[in-house]
């Protein structure tokens, strides 16, 4: 083979001509058109061609196609020809001409070469046709030819190879031999090879446009051609780009392309492979059409490959006419389908494998292998189509067909490839969760959410509609799998704790050693003092010194560092896979900038070929949508990641449902903290994870590609973002201080709106809303000031973001034009620097976020620590389960020995007291009923704890055979009906239901409750009185039929009678129970006698054990006891003991407080719980106590954003509108200027850059940044300003409403739902929706502003905007609706986990007891997974909207780019720098304005919910036109004309006509069974509930005439419930300060309160808890009939009173009541008919009428209701005379 060899092409045109040259050629020879049989050229296209190439041009004359037999006159024409071309500098000649009989006609040859002289002249392919090629060569070198181009046959070279390389040999270097014809880059190695020629010939040529040319030609072979006469060496592959239709070597298609896809294939295989080895057992799953076709089709491939290497082996070793060649086809022929049919064979495997693998439609790895395979093989596609339409046939039939057919069976491969495969089994599941049976194209472009978002534009979402979660989203999976590693992780966190415990102690132990042995001890010892005592001491007095220290200590005093790689080892696949996702989406995005550069330097050139720009406009397309995908499937990752590590954490801290001991360190506010805000702060955390490496990875990236643009002057920008960070770190510190102090006025603020709604009926009896209101405009008004000031800050702050961008290119260009004078700004320079700033700018701005909010986190990590990782509560009778076995007895049997346990109780937090019981053994054999009684705070409800294992044993134990049921002192009652309340999880037996219900004295509540055992119970039972709670809570345990009873004092609560029908019907020896193992708790004295045994208990020790009269007759603690609480036969509530029993109880202020402020929570109650059975039907009226919370749905109205304008102010709008405009021209300005500023380098281009023009430029540049800034900075505090007004005005129009909306709202409205406006929406107005609106503002203009400027530089550009921005509103359009929605539905199913767990806390010590901590924990998944189903979609749709709108973006940027290659002649550089490196803005821009405009819309919700609140109907006026006198009532006479009166227009009546007269200073008792309507009625003289019909004269004026705080002012009420509000004790007695201090004395020596007060340190200023959570429950009665006293008004109605005091106070209250309201009318509603017994008269009401109305006595010999209500509580004629 030749070493060198010169190629000569045939072109026909200027352009072939140049191309040839520029690829390589190193002859060329001229003719016209092939087509017309190869014709001399035109002298035009000699002269043409000879002043565009350098190499020499040999002309064809031919004077027409066909034979090679001339007549004179074409012989004429051709010497003409020879002369002419000749003359004009042809550089050699191209003839020949042959006889009749295949001859070479050498008279004629003779004369034309005579003329062509002193021209080298080639003798052409008529060479081919001759009958004796050995003859002609001979003759042509005695003619004197310099070369002979032929082909060795009649076809192509390689066919006539053997005739070439026999002709060459014969002419021995006499005549260049030149083979010709066919000669392609697939050829020409192996004519190379088989011929050893030095010059070649090929055609570029074609009669169309010479842009068809060189693909076509052997130029493109490139690699080693030389032309060794002209010394032209080209030895790269720049000949195959360097022109004008651009191509790939042969070579590398058939090489590196081919190995591309296989090489990717085969490292995927070994997984597939793997799985396939692993299922031993073949599923047969069905065989799909759709599998059965894939399978069809690889083996349809593996044909096509068997059948080339039959090709191949064909015609190197097959029977040929032809001599056999020593030249073989080129390995690779053999390689290639070698390599495809082992493919395709492992390829049917891995399909295979994908079949067999569960819940696996199809495969991501075989998509992307038939996608790249088909890419590839574009290439070679198109190169063969060229090659055969340029020669006119198809040289290689064979595989030319077996190609083309491969290639479209690969097409139809990558189709079926991106269908999924969903099995019929599976068809179900993904109807359910489509995502479950998406395909691979679908999963990454997130379109099998498509169906949700048409479905939520077409309507509002309701939860019915969210898809099922994948199986490994629940929360279910997620909790196994975390708690499988916590586990592990923490039991070695605590082996490292004890450890360390151990060395400290050791080391403590040594240092007093050391101590102990400097100091003399003797003298302590002297004294009797133990060492330990003493050393106690000594170390107490340094200890003070440490306090801080140890402190600290204390706090790190559990097993810590676990958490982390416990969440790090449950979720390392997705942490893994997002990190591989986002390390690919950093490198992309640097790609932009650099693929910008070559754009520019593309347009500044314009003698580059067009497929340059083209290319960079497809690639700037392609690393978009990849950086796009990339970057959408990190974030899916991410947030799917922080909701499971969310989930996680919920679930864990649920999980303590299970221990009690977690739940007393820390308190049920602080537990829902956790589960709420600290799961959160993951939650946030982990969304951004991997910021931790890539930020720097950014940044790094970032200033060394800086650096290689513009040298060392990058430094100066990055100092100036250096410097930032610490002015942003000072601003955040000083932000974080304001955010503090509004969050401390905030949680004042919702502190008393939660008192406010709590005790909302107290303020509407006393008239006290004003008073109120003004407390909290109060703290409104502060809270404002702090926001004005944090706007204030913030502005600063963004003044500074705004102009940090500005000021790091000016800090730049300015060094870098400053620094020299040979320093020009470029375009080039200038624009890819500043894209690569904008990429610098996000991590520099997320880094010290990320950083605070990983501390932030690290605070949370150690509080989830402490309570995930504090020890359970065994459980004493886990304990004892082997000694259960061991005594046989029958179940019930319980058995205490030496058991010491002890009990830890809080009290008012700030003390903490701790309850220790001394041994007690008690025995208690099956089926007995044992009373357990003492003292207050003797420990009878520490007992009960104790047996249900709720306390820590010390020492000894416990034995219970048998199941437990547990009625507490407080009944619990959960928010489900009351059916369920009853039955408790075991199924329904209707026969022992109605026992229950009829034992229990329900049937009578139940005709009165409006849906019977459907009806709702509300939270904590709300719409229940306290004895029916009670009634509820026994039929609980009466249907559980349990082994043993456990009764915490459950007849404290009920009437008398009542109490005596339950003692009878279920308690007691002939009761429900009567052959189970009770014990119960007790005061009713009148109980004992019944009772098997009496265990006696005096401070925590058992006194006696006996019967009844056993221990009457001892004269022991018990006798005392009997003549403590012989005098009357009654029922005591104990304070201490609901004092102490509060740790069971949710506090509700808490509860509702972070319910509402920490998790944005909406009440909703789902209807799960009504369970109708079928016969019911239709639900009745009324029987829903909590309406369903209307939820907001479809698009806001524009009225709302009106509405909020409106609140801002017209003018402040108007004017921040107007200020951030001019930012957006100041910004847009300072962008042209740079653009017009690089146009420099090429008017200066090697001259020197005058300074004045330098410093002009920077000026005006720097001048324009500082401008936008200073707009910025305006609009902010502009917008600020406004803010504040609009949260001023929405706060005080909501909280004025909301005080004057009647009762019956906040009776059927969960005070959550109020609490949610004042402190969740009340927040989005005050600071989110400010934010979104200026984030939204900012993003409009940005992108008009990014459109107007592509616009500018590419007029083009306008055609492309409309059908963008259609797509684009409709996207939008979808993604709000649906995304709008699925917020509202997740803020909605947020709330019933929290209510599940607050309730399941209170009823925790139930829950254990009937052992049902299972189905509660299962039930919180359900609650959890409940919100799940709205918070995954909700993801999904951000991701959904985000790469749709990407796409967009991508688009905006591609046709940027295409516009500016298009107009690249009229555009100069900087334009197009400006226009481009702004549409790579864009997406981003678009992104956030959806997402802006979302938000906004999200949130503005928040003023529709206000504003809802805000225009509910109000009660009657507080104060009307007619007054009643100063003096009124003066008599106090009441009178009632047949009144009539009902809840809620939909309800039944509660009172049917009342009509009676009650004169001046009467005394009435009103009595009547639970639900007669007793409140009722006090309710009306109030006008808390307004008069059906009827009216009331009061003094004769109809009440309803006159203001509802002129009526309420002068009626006085001691309520059932004694309500105070947190403040001081003056306030709580007078909170408009209309008295002096000495009227409130005097009061409160009346009320025997003076003595408690004196003694008080701060006296009247005393400040009240909570609740008055610090004062006892007889000292906030008492304090309640000091404002009765206070009020001095001539009706008092006293509302069962004295319901829940002791005796003593009863006794004080009532005296009191005599003497000082002796000249009053009072009402008295009593449940203790000892109270009324003295009353002038006595009304019995009965289902809302009156059925009795005289004096006691009277009452007492009629016999009827009033006698029998009587003779129940033990009251007789005697006693009434007695009294």
């Amino acid at each position: 083979m030749a070493e060198g060899f010169l190629m000569e092409v045939c072109v026909d045109s200027v352009e072939s001509a140049i191309n040839a040259e520029r690829g390589g050629a190193g002859r060329l020879e001229l003719c016209s058109s092939l087509l017309e049989g190869g014709l001399t050229p035109s002298l035009g296209l000699l002269q043409v061609v000879k002043q565009h190439v350098k190499i020499p041009v040999y002309v064809m004359i031919r004077p027409r196609g066909g034979d090679f037999l001339y007549s004179d006159q074409e012989v004429e024409v051709m010497r003409k020809d020879i002369e002419l071309m000749k003359s004009h500098g042809a550089d050699g000649l191209v003839l020949g001409a042959l006889t009749e009989d295949g001859r070479v006609d050498t008279e004629l040859c003779m004369e034309l070469l005579a003329a062509a002289r002193p021209l080298p002249v080639t003798f052409h392919r008529a060479f081919d046709v001759v009958h004796d090629p050995t003859i002609a060569v001979e003759t042509l070198v005695s003619l004197g030819f310099q070369r002979v181009l032929t082909s060795g046959c009649d076809s192509s070279a390689l066919e006539g190879l053997p005739v070439i390389k026999r002709i060459i040999d014969q002419a021995k270097g006499r005549i260049i031999v030149m083979p010709g014809g066919g000669i392609t880059e697939r050829n020409l190695q192996r004519i190379l090879e088989g011929s050893a020629a030095q010059e070649f010939h090929c055609s570029a040529r074609s009669n169309r446009e010479s842009a068809m040319k060189f693909r076509n030609t052997c130029v493109t072979m490139g690699a080693t051609f030389s032309a060794p006469e002209y010394g032209l060496k080209v030895a790269d592959n720049s000949s195959y780009l360097n022109r004008e239709d651009p191509d790939l070597p042969v070579c590398l298609e058939q090489t590196v392309l081919v190995w591309i896809p296989l090489g990717f294939l085969w490292l995927c295989a070994p997984w597939h492979l793997v799985s396939l080895c692993r299922s031993t057992r073949v599923t047969n799953k069905h065989l799909s059409k759709l599998y059965l076709c894939k399978q069809f089709v690889v083996s349809l491939l593996f044909l096509t490959a068997i059948a080339a290497l039959a090709v191949t082996l064909g015609q190197d070793y097959g029977p040929s006419k032809d001599p056999p060649s020593t030249v073989k086809n080129p390995g690779v022929f053999y390689a290639n389908p070698v390599l495809f049919a082992v493919t395709w064979i492992l390829l049917l495997l891995c399909q295979e494998a994908v079949r067999r693998r569960e819940g696996v439609v199809d495969s991501a790895t075989l998509f992307v292998f038939w996608l790249l395979l088909v890419l590839c093989d574009i290439f070679p596609f198109q190169t063969l189509l060229r090659e055969a339409l340029a020669l006119g046939e198809v040289r290689d039939v064979p595989r030319f067909c077996l190609f083309y057919i491969s290639f479209a069976l690969e097409l139809i491969a990558l189709i079926l490839s991106a269908v999924a495969d969903v099995p019929l089994e599976a068809k179900e599941v993904a109807k359910k969760n489509p995502e479950a049976g998406a395909a691979f194209l679908s999963r990454i472009t997130f379109n099998w959410f498509n169906s949700m978002a048409v479905k939520g534009y077409k309507q509002p979402l309701t939860q019915e509609d969210m898809w099922e979660l994948n199986e490994s989203d629940s929360t279910a999976h997620i909790n196994q799998r975390f708690q499988h590693f916590m586990e592990s992780e923490l039991a070695a966190a605590r082996v490292r704790f004890q450890q360390q415990v151990k060395t400290k102690t050791a080391k403590n132990i040594n240092k007093v050693r050391t101590e102990a042995s400097t100091n003399d001890l003797s003298n302590g010892l002297g004294k009797g003092v133990s060492q330990n005592m003493l050393m106690m001491e000594e170390k107490g007095t340094k200890e003070d010194k440490k306090k801080k220290k140890k402190d600290k200590k204390e706090e790190e005093a559990y097993p810590n560092s676990w958490l982390v790689t416990t969440i790090y080892k449950t979720f390392k696949g997705i942490l893994i896979k997002s990190a591989f996702l986002k390390l690919l989406q950093d490198l992309l995005s640097f790609v932009s900038p650099q693929l910008l550069k070559l754009m520019i330097s593309f347009t500044q050139d314009s003698s580059r070929f067009a497929w340059e720009g083209y290319l960079y406009a497809v690639l700037l397309l392609v690393v978009a949508i990849l950086q796009s995908l990339f970057l959408q499937q990190y974030f899916h990752q991410c947030f799917v990641l922080g909701m499971k590590v969310r989930t996680v954490l919920i679930a864990s801290s649920t999980m303590v449902f299970s221990s009690f001991a977690k739940l007393i360190k820390s308190t049920v506010g602080e537990t829902v903290n956790l589960m709420s805000a600290d799961a959160q702060r993951f939650n946030d955390v982990t969304n951004f994870i991997h910021l931790i490496w890539s930020c720097p990875l950014q940044i790094a990236l970032s200033i060394v590609f800086l650096w290689l643009e513009l040298g060392p002057s990058v430094l100066a920008g990055l100092a100036v973002m250096v410097l930032m960070v610490p002015i942003n770190g000072l601003l955040a510190t000083k932000a974080r201080k304001f955010q503090v102090k509004n969050m401390k006025f905030k949680d004042k603020r919702l502190k008393i709106m939660n008192e406010i709604l709590n005790g909302i009926k107290i303020l509407k009896l006393y008239a006290w809303e004003p008073s109120f209101q003004t407390q909290v405009e109060d703290v409104r008004g502060q809270e404002l000031k702090v926001m004005k000031k944090f706007a204030y800050l913030t502005s600063v702050s963004t003044f500074i973001f705004s102009c940090a961008p500005a000021l790091v290119s000016l800090a730049t260009f300015a060094v870098f034009v400053g620094v020299s004078s040979d320093n020009v700004l470029t375009a080039e320079k200038a624009f890819t620097s500043i894209s690569l700033f904008n990429v610098l700018r996000f991590p520099l701005a997320m880094l010290p976020m990320l950083i605070a909010a990983i501390v932030q986190t690290g605070v949370s990590k150690k509080r989830l620590e402490k309570f995930l990782g504090g020890e359970d509560l065994e459980t004493s009778t886990e304990k004892v389960c082997l000694l259960c076995q061991t005594h046989f007895y029958t179940f019930g049997y319980m058995w205490l020995q030496n058991f010491v346990f002890v009990s830890t109780v809080f009290h008012n937090i700030a003390h903490m007291y701790l309850f220790v019981f001394a041994s007690v053994s008690l025995d208690i054999k099956p089926g007995r009923l044992v009373a357990v009684v003492g003292a207050v705070g003797s420990g009878k409800s520490s007992l009960m704890s104790a047996l249900l294992g709720e306390m820590h044993s010390t020492k000894g134990f416990i034995n219970i055979k048998g199941s437990l049921a547990f009625v507490p002192q407080q009944a619990w009652i959960q928010n489900a009906t009351l059916r369920d309340n009853i039955l408790f999880g075991s199924p329904c037996e209707e026969k022992r239901f109605q026992q229950v219900i009829q034992a229990c004295a329900l049937a009578p509540d139940l005709e009165l409750l409006p849906g019977g055992v459907l009806t709702e119970i509300g939270e904590k039972g709300i719409n229940l009185s306290g004895g029916q709670k009670q009634r509820v809570s026994l039929a609980r345990a009466a249907y559980s039929q349990s082994d043993i009873y456990l009764l915490d004092d459950p007849l404290s609560a009920v009437d008398s009678h009542v109490g005596k029908h339950l003692f009878d019907k279920v308690i007691g020896p002939n009761g429900l129970l009567k052959d189970k193992t009770r014990i119960l708790v007790t005061h009713g004295v009148s109980f004992l006698p019944y009772v098997d045994e009496i265990v006696v208990l005096v401070n925590g020790k058992v006194s006696e054990i006996g019967s009844y009269n056993s221990l009457r007759a001892s004269k022991g603690a018990f006798s005392e006891f009997l003549d403590t609480y012989d005098s009357v036969s009654f029922t005591l509530k104990r304070e201490n003991s609901i004092r102490r029993s509060h740790r069971y109880v949710l506090n509700p202020v808490l509860f509702q407080f972070f319910c509402s402020v920490l998790f944005s929570s909406v009440r909703l109650r789902k209807n799960s719980s009504l369970r109708k059975p079928e016969d019911v039907g239709e639900a009745k009226k009324g029987q829903r106590l909590i309406e369903k919370e209307t939820m907001e749905t479809g698009k806001v109205k524009f009225s709302v954003y009106l509405q909020y304008l409106r609140a801002m102010g017209w003018s402040y709008t108007i004017m921040v509108f107007v200020v951030y405009f001019i930012q957006n021209i100041a910004f847009i300005g300072q962008n042209l200027w740079l653009s017009d500023w690089t146009n420099d380098a090429v008017e200066y281009f090697n001259k020197t850059y005058p300074a004045q023009k330098r410093d002009t430029r920077v000026g005006v540049f720097g001048a324009l940044g500082v401008a936008q800034g200073v707009f910025v900075f305006l609009g902010t505090l502009l917008l600020a300003n406004a803010s504040v007004a609009a949260s001023r005005i929405l706060h005080s129009r909501l909280l004025n409403n909301i005080l004057r909306v009647p009762m019956v709202f906040f009776d059927t409205t969960p005070i959550g739902r109020v609490v949610n406006r004042f402190a969740k929406d009340i927040f989005t107005v005050d600071e989110a929706i400010p934010q979104s609106f200026r984030s939204w503002l900012l993003c409009l203009l940005g992108v008009l502003g990014t459109l107007f400027v592509i616009c500018l530089a590419t007029p083009f550009f306008a055609i492309i905007i409309i059908p963008l921005a259609i797509v684009y509103y409709f996207v939008q359009r979808f993604y709000v609706a649906t995304s709008r929605q699925m917020r509202r539905l997740q803020s909605v199913s947020c709330s019933p986990i929290y209510s599940h767990f607050g309730e399941t806390v209170s009823g925790l010590s139930v829950i254990r007891a009937y052992g049902h901590q299972e189905r509660f924990l299962k039930h919180n998944e359900k609650t959890i997974d409940e919100n799940l189903k709205s918070v995954y979609p909700w993801i999904v749709s951000n991701r959904w909207l985000a790469i749709r709108l990407e796409f967009l973006g991508t688009l905006v940027v591609f046709f940027a780019a295409l516009f500016a290659v298009i107009s690249r002649k009229s555009l100069d550089s900087g334009l197009v720098g400006l226009s481009i490196s702004y549409a790579l803005n864009v997406t981003q821009t678009l992104n956030w304005l959806v997402r802006m405009t979302s938000e906004l819309e999200t949130n503005i919700v928040a003023v529709e919910r206000v504003s809802e609140y805000a225009e509910l109907e109000n009660e009657a006026k507080w104060v009307t036109d007619t007054r009643p006198s100063e003096k009124w009532p003066e008599e106090g006479r009441l009178r009632f004309e047949n009144y009539k009166v009902r809840y809620r227009p939909e309800l039944d009546l509660v009172l049917h006509g009342i009509t009676c007269d009650i004169d001046s200073t009467e005394k009435i008792g009103i009595v009547g069974r639970t639900g007669a309507g007793k409140s009722s009625l006090t309710n009306c003289l109030f006008r808390i509930i307004e008069a059906a019909e009827g009216r009331i004269l009061v003094d004769d004026i109809d009440i309803s005439t006159i203001g509802l705080h002129d009526l309420r002012n002068r009626l006085t009420i001691i309520p059932q419930d004694p309500v105070l509000f947190s403040g001081t004790l003056r306030m709580n007695l007078d909170p408009f300060d209309k008295f002096t201090d000495e009227d409130i004395w005097r009061v409160l020596e009346l009320s025997h309160l003076k003595g408690y007060v004196s003694g008080l340190q701060e006296g009247l200023q005393h400040e009240v808890a909570e609740g008055g959570e610090n004062l006892s429950v007889g000292q906030r009665q008492l304090l309640c009939l000091a404002r009765a006293l206070l009020r001095k008004s001539r009706i008092l109605i006293l509302d069962e009173a004295t319901a829940a005091v002791d005796l003593e106070t009863d006794n004080l209250i009532q005296t009191t009541i005599r003497k000082e309201f002796s000249h009053c009318t009072v009402l008295t509603i009593a449940h203790r008919l000892h109270s009324i017994m003295d009353s002038s008269r006595v009304m019995v009401l009965d289902a809302g009428k009156i059925v009795e109305f005289d004096s006691p006595s009277n009452l007492l010999d009629k016999q009827g209701h009033f006698y029998a209500m009587a003779k129940d509580a033990g009251i007789t004629q005697q006693y009434t005379t007695a009294l």
